[in-house]
């Protein structure tokens, strides 16, 4: 005769004797709980800087010298979309006639600073997103742009167009590449206000641009997608879901030591995906042939921004987990920072030892709170070393 189902259980219960010779279940010592409870800070960091004004996006540093990008998506920004800290403060960069709202059309200025980065001589460069809140993307405004920190002058500034360009492009974050192109080669990822992401090449010398592997599972975002946000389940899948976390495609990038290849994931998927630059870089290549040199290189996690260190290791924002990781060559992760602070982890970038990262609060803005904007400034740049030494004080500032 079988056993009933509630015997078994009982059955299987660890029992203990107590006085009087009873048996009666175990009872744990106490009850388990997350340890952390979803709070508690790990890893060593300190905060570089706190911005009372508009959230900081892109971030660079050159020969000691650090640039931040404040994209112009919210109607009240009045400030410099480009800045170097300089004493705890911040100045527009190249100068204020460029980086500062004005009238001057959309070519010549900077519209909507977003990912910014170095490349092998030191320059900086940065994506104009040409973004503005409530506005259409204006033509001439999307451009890439090329600034050389010895003379502080841009030497390069290359306007996007159709059909690499779309009307809902929104370019994000951009890798330069010195080893292919007579002047380099730029690879942005387009992320998109719509559907519609992509890998965008652009050749520096003749400013010769491609839009490719828009149909490219590794490029779209991933749907339906849940993301846990705060300790909420938000799911991602239009249009039964409107979306209530930052959402898009392909965004994070960044390039091996070498340059010889390019890392890229979605922002809506936890997969990371690679290509060689010699492919990439070659414009008579098609998109099924793009698609052969493709990747998979599995999960890790939901990621913003990307960055990699002179030993090849990727450092991948969390936007889920409050905290950054640390992709080693092996393929195994290491959590670098966890904190309550890290909320929307975006731009980030490798200077030597140090690891630097904006915190934007992306994920409180209105259009993701039925038009609340749950923002609460200030907002942080924070910095980590690469290999932790004696731990670092995360509430004393540390002025670029």
């Amino acid at each position: 005769m079988s056993m009933h189902r509630r015997d078994l259980f009982r059955a299987i219960l660890p029992l203990t004797i107590g006085m009087g010779g009873i048996a009666r279940a175990a009872e744990p010592a106490h009850d388990a709980t997350n340890r952390d409870h979803g709070v508690a800070s790990s890893g060593p960091f300190e905060i570089v800087a706190r911005f009372d004004g508009p959230g900081p996006s892109g971030i660079a540093v050159t020969h000691g010298r650090i640039f931040v990008g404040f994209p112009r998506h919210a109607v009240n920004h009045h400030g410099a979309t480009l800045a170097e800290l300089k004493g705890g403060k911040l100045y527009p960069y190249p100068d204020a006639a460029h980086s500062m709202p004005s009238d001057q059309p959309p070519a010549i200025r900077l519209m909507s600073v977003h990912g910014m980065t170095t490349d092998a001589r030191g320059r900086l460069w940065a994506i104009d997103d040409g973004k503005l809140a409530g506005q259409p993307l204006a033509p001439g405004a999307a451009k890439v742009i090329g600034i050389d920190p010895e003379t502080d002058r841009i030497f390069a500034s290359i306007i996007l167009r159709a059909p690499a360009l779309l009307p809902d492009s929104h370019m994000n974050d951009l890798r330069v590449d010195l080893t292919h192109g007579a002047q380099g080669t730029v690879y942005v990822t387009d992320s998109s206000f719509g559907l519609s992401p992509a890998l965008v090449v652009v050749d520096i010398a003749t400013g010769r641009q491609r839009r490719v592997l828009a149909d490219h599972p590794s490029i779209q975002a991933q749907r339906p997608f849940m993301a846990v946000v705060e300790g909420r389940p938000l799911v991602f899948d239009p249009p039964q879901h409107p979306p209530g976390f930052v959402w898009g495609g392909v965004d994070g990038i960044t390039l091996s030591p070498d340059s010889g290849t390019l890392y890229y994931s979605p922002l809506t998927s936890r997969r990371l995906y690679s290509i060689p630059t010699g492919l990439l870089a070659d414009f008579s290549r098609t998109d099924a042939q793009l698609a052969a040199g493709i990747r998979d290189l599995g999960e890790k996690g939901v990621a913003d921004g990307l960055a990699n260190d002179a030993k090849g290791r990727i450092y991948t924002t969390n936007f889920e987990h409050d905290a950054i990781f640390r992709r080693n060559a092996d393929g195994t992760f290491d959590t670098m920072v966890h904190d309550p602070r890290i909320l929307s982890p975006d731009g980030i970038f490798v200077d030597g030892d140090m690891v630097y990262c904006t915190l934007g609060q992306w994920n409180r803005l209105g259009g993701l709170n039925g038009g609340h904007d749950l923002r609460v400034p200030p907002y942080y740049l924070i910095r980590f070393p690469t290999d932790a030494p004696a731990a670092v004080d995360a509430t004393k500032p540390a002025h670029g």
